[in-house]
């Protein structure tokens, strides 16, 4: 029951701090944006509309997501990306086979990471 009052004055103090005018308004503006660099605008606005239902669940960012971005911005797509994500300390006690399991996953969270990174500086959100 305390969740759903939480939720309910959550909701209440967004509609008096104009939060969903101001989210409109993004909106449109990244739909005239997104038109002028002839980019998709439904792509534009879906990203958009998803940042703000992230922000209305309350969802932190994703940290792994952070370190990716920041790793870009400041060297580009290097080559040795996976070992300078690696949390050395925690590889070091894995055995043979879970340092393997360790990479991949680590991997495949990289490229997920690159990508939603490339689709977010196409759109330049």
């Amino acid at each position: 029951m305390e969740d759903l009052k939480s939720a309910a004055r959550n909701a209440k103090r967004r509609l008096k701090s104009d939060f969903w005018q101001k989210c409109k308004d993004d909106v449109d503006s990244g739909a005239i944006a997104a038109r002028q660099k002839g980019l998709n605008e439904s792509k534009v606005k879906s990203t958009i509309y998803g940042k703000v239902k992230s922000s209305i669940k309350g969802e932190k960012p994703d940290e792994f997501y952070l370190r990716v971005k920041e790793l870009l911005d400041t060297y580009g797509e290097v080559s040795d990306a996976i070992g300078r994500l690696t949390d050395r300390e925690y590889y070091e006690k894995l055995s043979y086979e879970e340092r393997q399991r360790y990479t991949l996953k680590l991997s495949e969270k990289y490229l997920a990471a690159l990508e939603k990174y490339r689709r977010e500086k196409e759109m330049n959100i």
